[in-house]
């Protein structure tokens, strides 16, 4: 959709979960980019929703719930209102910031689902699933933990394993348990309504794969990821008891899937301010003129790209969004953020303990965005930015500007004579800026438009230093007030520019510079400020961020990893008790390894040799991400050689390596501490 058939956006950025508060990952991720890119639109005059809000259904919550040991709509209401307050003062702009349980989000989401369903757009199935005797209640795919039998990973979810990455379904899990009692769960028939996901796969080849090549790469290559590995059909419903019910006749004790009503909660929120601002909603969801795009981590990137782009079209009548500029992840000071760790920086601990420092969070976010690929945050980078780049050139060159200009001319504007060369170039980089940082927010690479925007500061920076007026003003005065004029119309540009950046900084400066905000067409003009405008007295926009305020933060963060390591892994619930007879019938023996390779087009599987004492056999093992297949050979490992045989990956694997993970997340061999003949038994 080019530009000029823009009418309006539609901009949505992810639902955060209210289970917990939000981190700088999701800030950088999400929110960060989003909000530069709303504030850009709506200085260029553009008509915008920006909607979010807190994604408050799904098992997670009642897990939560029962371990606080309180209501699931307690907890919601809890982060809610956390979340809800961090994104208010950190700046967010949200035209809403509404909840996925309000009365107008459950009536949407029913009301979209009805029609579908009278539209036989699903199909109806009855499946044995996974159900908890002790709890009384089925278990969701994540719900369902046991060994992964790619990597024999002993807490592998239902749907994936955390540790080699594999997708998964509970049936592929060996010794399946309930992550709520840690018994071993039955299996019970349950009926459900599945949206056929393989129905609409040609359309969705053509949609994503053909119509939009513009999209990220990280966006492009795991929709065709999924695309070619075929689609199936999905189920949209749950049996839970908290959530949006099902509307429909005979579901009594069914909720729709999660991801069914979230992204429907980007069309309930704009309900929600159409009605508060005396607007109709639907131009914003129907009307081909209006340009959805959906900021988002690429953990939802399936979820946006996929399913919900399907649910849209097969209910008919909705635009598609136009793009979804997914971020990679942002690591944490070399260790990736685990909100169940505690390892993270919570942006309402940041709010409280950096006050007033908003932008800088934002200016070291956007600079170090995770865009192509997984970054990593660290408080002395975060100190640097500050210091080096916000502090010694954004603000050191506008408030020498100022200082010096009520120095000179008791805070007037003075008038511009003469240019010379020096002038003029500066000038023309200025003129260029905003086409250049306007390209590369349409194209989502702000890190890139937070560049452009930062070198404007360092032109201006340059420009005093390469004319020192304060050394020419006892010569040439005529020069020093242009030298003056222009370095003010930088400042000024300064401020057109920054908004979509440093939105706080920049009311600052206007305040100071006496001005409202312009619009983004001012900028690169050099008349902003007039000839005698009165400027106000000059403050600093940002301060030096000491060693011991960094170590501050190093040091809880060292904290928690101690912590964590004390608490080492987490033990997980007792298997349900078996009798004697089960132990004996498995079969451990110590085999060693004789060969191995690794496995085309697999990151994680060995494909080794192991002399068992009773035969030679090939045995497939995840565990090609800690040990190379050159280091393995030679090694006595422990095997389960009476494990059915099971084909991966095309190759038959007759048996499993058992291993054992450090406080670190490495795996071991379980070996024995001296040489034995392979084929020994283990009993």
């Amino acid at each position: 959709m080019s530009n000029q058939e823009i009418k309006r956006y539609t901009v949505t950025a992810a639902l955060p979960y209210a289970n917990g508060p939000v981190h700088i990952g999701h800030l950088a991720g999400v929110y960060v980019p989003a909000d530069i890119y709303v504030r850009y639109l709506r200085s260029n005059d553009q008509d915008v929703a920006f909607v979010c809000g807190s994604d408050e259904h799904g098992m997670a919550i009642t897990l939560r719930a029962k371990k606080d040991g309180v209501s699931p709509q307690q907890v919601v209401d809890k982060y809610h209102s956390i979340i809800k307050d961090s994104f208010e003062k950190f700046g967010v702009s949200f035209d809403i910031y509404s909840r996925t349980s309000s009365k107008t989000h459950h009536e949407t989401s029913s009301e979209i689902f009805k029609e579908m369903f009278e539209k036989g757009l699903f199909d109806e199935k009855k499946s044995l699933q996974y159900y908890d005797e002790e709890n009384k209640q089925f278990l969701a795919d994540r719900y369902i933990i046991g060994t992964c039998p790619n990597c024999s990973f002993d807490n592998a979810y239902g749907d994936q394993c955390e540790k080699c990455g594999t997708s998964l379904s509970p049936s592929e899990l060996i010794n399946p348990r309930s992550a709520l009692s840690g018994a071993k769960p039955t299996k019970k028939e349950t009926r459900h309504w599945y949206l056929p996901m393989d129905k609409y796969e040609g359309w969705l080849k053509k949609w994503i794969l053909q119509d939009h090549k513009e999209w990220k790469a990280n966006v492009y290559g795991q929709c065709k990821s999924w695309l070619d590995n075929g689609l199936l059909p999905r189920a949209m419903t749950r049996d839970l008891d908290w959530g949006v019910k099902v509307p429909v006749k005979g579901a009594d004790g069914k909720v729709l899937y999660v991801w069914f009503d979230a992204p429907i909660g980007y069309i309930s929120a704009t309900k929600e301010w159409a009605e508060k601002e005396n607007k109709e909603w639907e131009p914003y969801w129907k009307d081909k003129d209006t340009k959805l795009v959906h900021f988002i981590g690429k953990d939802n990137i399936v979820f946006h790209c996929i399913i919900f782009p399907t649910i849209l079209k097969a209910n008919g009548g909705y635009i598609l969004p136009d793009n979804v500029p997914a971020n990679e992840f942002l690591n944490l000071e070399g260790n990736k953020i685990s909100t169940s760790k505690n390892w993270a920086v919570w942006l309402h601990e940041y709010l409280e303990e950096f006050p007033g420092k908003e932008d800088v969070l934002r200016y070291a976010l956007c600079t170090n965005a995770p865009e192509t690929k997984d970054n990593d945050f660290t408080w002395k980078d975060f100190q640097a930015r500050n210091n080096n780049e916000l502090v010694a050139i954004f603000g050191n060159f506008i408030n020498r500007a100022l200082v010096l200009t009520h120095k000179y001319y008791d805070g007037k504007v003075p008038t511009r004579e003469k240019l010379f060369d020096i002038d003029e170039k500066v000038l023309e980089k200025v003129k260029k800026a905003p086409a250049k940082i306007s390209k590369s927010i349409e194209n989502f690479r702000f890190r890139e438009a937070m560049t452009e925007f930062i070198e404007v500061a360092r032109v201006g920076n340059k420009y005093l230093a390469d004319t020192e007026p304060w050394k020419l003003i006892k010569e040439d005065e005529e020069r020093v007030k242009t030298i003056m004029n222009i370095a003010l119309q930088i400042v000024a540009n300064l401020s057109v520019m920054g908004q979509p950046f440093l939105p706080k900084t920049v009311e600052k400066l206007n305040a100071i510079l006496g001005i409202v905000q312009a619009k983004w067409n001012m900028g690169g003009q050099d008349n902003l400020l007039s000839s005698g405008h009165q400027i106000n007295k000059a403050e600093l926009l940002f301060s030096k961020i000491e060693d011991a305020e960094v170590q501050t933060q190093i040091d809880k963060l060292e904290a928690t990893k101690k912590e964590n390591e004390m608490e080492s892994t987490p033990i997980t619930p007792v298997k349900s008790e078996i009798v004697y007879d089960d132990f004996m019938k498995m079969d451990m023996r110590v085999g060693t390894i004789l060969e191995a390779e690794s496995i085309p087009k697999s990151k994680k599987l060995l494909k080794l040799k192991v002399d068992t004492g009773i035969d030679k056999r090939t045995v497939l093992s995840g565990i090609a991400q800690y040990f190379s297949a050159e280091e393995v050979v030679g090694k006595q490992v422990t095997i389960l050689v009476n494990l059915a045989p099971r084909k991966i990956m095309g190759e038959e694997s007759q048996g499993m390596i058992l291993m054992a993970e450090d406080k670190e997340g490495n795996l071991k061999f379980l070996q024995p501490s001296d040489s034995v003949n392979p084929g020994t038994t283990i009993s």
